[in-house]
C-alpha cells in the first residue's frame, strides 16, 4: 500500500472510532431522556392524584359546611 493509502485508512479508523464513541453516547443520552420522562409521567400522576384528593376535601368540606348551617339554623344561632 502507499502512504496515501495508509494515510487514508488511518483517518477512517478514527473517524469509526468517533463514530462508534458517538453512537455509545448517544445511547446513554436516548437512556437517560427515557428516564427523565418516566420521571415526569410520575410526577404528572402524583399531581392528578393530588388534585383528586383536593377536590375530595373540597366537597367534604362544603358538606359540612352546609350541615353546621342547618344546625345552627335549628340551633337559632346566628352564623
Amino acid at each position: 500500500m502507499s502512504n496515501i493509502e495508509n494515510l487514508m485508512l488511518e483517518h477512517l479508523k478514527k473517524i469509526q472510532a468517533e463514530l462508534a464513541e458517538i453512537r455509545q453516547d448517544n445511547a446513554e443520552i436516548k437512556s437517560r431522556l427515557s428516564g427523565i420522562e418516566s420521571g415526569v409521567a410520575r410526577i404528572t400522576r402524583d399531581e392528578a392524584g393530588n388534585y383528586g384528593e383536593i377536590i375530595e376535601n373540597r366537597h367534604m368540606y362544603d358538606k359540612l359546611s352546609e350541615r353546621i348551617g342547618r344546625i345552627e339554623k335549628r340551633l337559632e344561632i346566628a352564623g
